[in-house]
């Protein structure tokens, strides 16, 4: 059908009058009725009943109403996808987050790419690292929020968001929990620990129990996610370490938060995507991750994940 015989059908179907239809459409009434005869014979029926004050819809004149406002908001759709893609900013971003950081930096940098780019499609899942990162390999994503180091990878490419602080999760009921100083790690080293299964993210992994439990953690206890080891935290079968943001998102009773003595611990927040990917739609999503890294304290530059690397914004391609 002629998309401008239903674009003034559509305005004649909610003005129900030639006369204000024609001048909202900037043509004379004559010319609207032709056309609204011309779209009749083209359906083989009356859409249109005229009346001493207007007029009224004929049953299938009903029908066409509701089926041109459809086709002409698609049209318009698509008329909205094809210009973007003239300005370079259609398509699909596939965007993982990773379970231990949702909130805070990510969810800003996640929304401004919506706010920037509604013309892209975002289809976004959750996974730990180590899923991300195989979505990723396989090409399964196009970028997806890490922890690294990521030994595993060294092919893709990454930008540190930001570093975050690990907090020590305590029961409530724990001596050490009364203290309000910074706590060794001497006296955690004997603690029972509970952490979440290696194979969920091998880098961020051997990251915490290195830099918190350097002689190596007494693990009593795995628990998939952050909300379930923090839960086993609070019934008392043993203590964890947390990154902050995650630990103040899920505020659990029962446990308590404590810092620990230099050096502070720490672990990175990081994008990762492929070079060998379509990076039409990730290099929209780039710039906006290296203002956050640059906010964040870092520089924003991209740098490998690969085995031996320093995990911080600084590293350069080498």
């Amino acid at each position: 059908m002629d998309l401008r015989r239903l674009g003034y059908f559509a305005v004649l179907a909610e003005e129900l009058n030639f006369t204000r239809a024609a001048r909202r459409l900037h043509i004379a009434q004559p010319a609207l009725s032709q056309q609204i005869q011309a779209l009749e014979r083209q359906v083989g029926a009356r859409l249109v009943l005229r009346e001493s004050k207007g007029c009224s819809l004929t049953p299938v004149g009903v029908v066409v109403a509701e089926e041109a406002g459809r086709l002409l908001r698609q049209a318009e759709a698509a008329e909205r996808r094809i210009q973007a893609a003239v300005r370079g900013r259609a398509g699909r971003l596939r965007l993982a987050y990773t379970r231990s950081a949702r909130g805070g930096v990510v969810d800003a940098l996640v929304s401004e790419f919506r706010t920037r780019y509604g013309d892209v499609e975002l289809s976004v899942q959750t996974g730990w690292t180590a899923h991300n990162v195989a979505e990723l390999r396989a090409g399964r994503l196009d970028a997806a929020f890490v922890r690294p180091p990521i030994d595993e990878a060294p092919e893709l490419r990454y930008l540190v968001l930001s570093e975050e602080e690990l907090l020590l999760a305590l029961p409530a009921g724990h001596a050490l929990a009364a203290l309000r100083t910074r706590i060794s790690r001497e006296r955690i080293a004997d603690e029972p620990v509970i952490l979440f299964p290696r194979e969920n993210g091998p880098g961020m992994h051997d990251l915490i129990t290195r830099q918190v439990w350097p002689g190596g953690p007494r693990i009593v206890r795995e628990e998939p996610d952050d909300e379930q080891l923090l839960l086993a935290v609070a019934a008392g079968h043993g203590i964890s370490a947390v990154p902050a943001g995650r630990a103040h998102a899920l505020r659990l009773p029962g446990v308590r938060l404590r810092h620990l003595t230099a050096p502070v611990p720490t672990v990175p927040l990081a994008l990762a995507y492929h070079p060998g990917a379509d990076l039409r739609v990730v290099n929209l999503l780039l710039p906006l991750a290296g203002g956050a890294a640059a906010a964040a304290g870092g520089d924003g530059a991209p740098g490998p994940i690969g085995a031996g690397q320093s995990p911080r914004a600084t590293d350069r391609p080498g």
